[in-house]
């Protein structure tokens, strides 16, 4: 059975973009330096290790239409060779992509059901921090890998606010580091 995952870089103050996400700058400003540690030197073994890990899981993607509007012009087609599967008020026809489609949900369940049975026996990533957010607060998240890159950024988009007045446990599963990124694995107690 596949699990639905949320691999997010966020730096040690939680955030996981700068302020002003645009086109221009789809992590914000000074939001880039988040995804540094996603190019691994052939020295970095544990980063570049969960990165193949992280690439090899996807059997389909669920991410937001703000990620979708500022990242479409930065993908070669969609995140990863997997169907994606939009959150959006504004649905349209499905668009092919050399490697993947993007399909429009209206609704977070919705998306990730349809993720789910697209995915098969791999997993679903969950891209963007509201929609991370979202699928916290629906109770279908299984795991939750936070990337933590040791800069503070004082602004931006945080991902760990609006998730409700209920307490969410989690279960440490794995600690990484290198010198540029700590990984942590948890999953979500139901």
């Amino acid at each position: 059975m596949n699990a639905v995952l949320a691999d997010v870089s966020v730096s040690l103050d939680g955030f996981a973009a700068g302020p002003r996400v645009s086109v221009r700058d789809p992590m914000g400003l000074g939001g880039e330096r988040l995804h540094r540690w996603l190019s691994p030197s052939p020295s970095d073994a544990v980063d570049a290790e969960v990165v193949r890990r992280m690439a090899d899981s996807v059997g389909a993607v669920v991410l937001g239409r703000t990620t979708y509007d500022v990242g479409r012009a930065h993908w070669d087609g969609t995140p990863f060779p997997a169907p994606t599967f939009v959150v959006t008020h504004r649905t349209q026809d499905d668009i092919a992509t050399g490697t993947g489609v993007f399909h429009f949900a209206g609704g977070i369940r919705e998306a990730v059901d349809r993720a789910r049975e697209a995915a098969g026996d791999r997993d679903v990533a969950v891209m963007g921090a509201a929609v991370t957010q979202q699928v916290i607060a629906a109770g279908l998240l299984d795991e939750l890998h936070l990337h933590v890159v040791p800069v503070i950024l004082g602004d931006g988009v945080r991902l760990l606010e609006g998730l409700g007045d209920d307490r969410i446990e989690l279960e440490p599963l794995q600690v990484l580091s290198s010198d540029r990124v700590t990984h942590l694995r948890y999953r979500v107690r139901s």
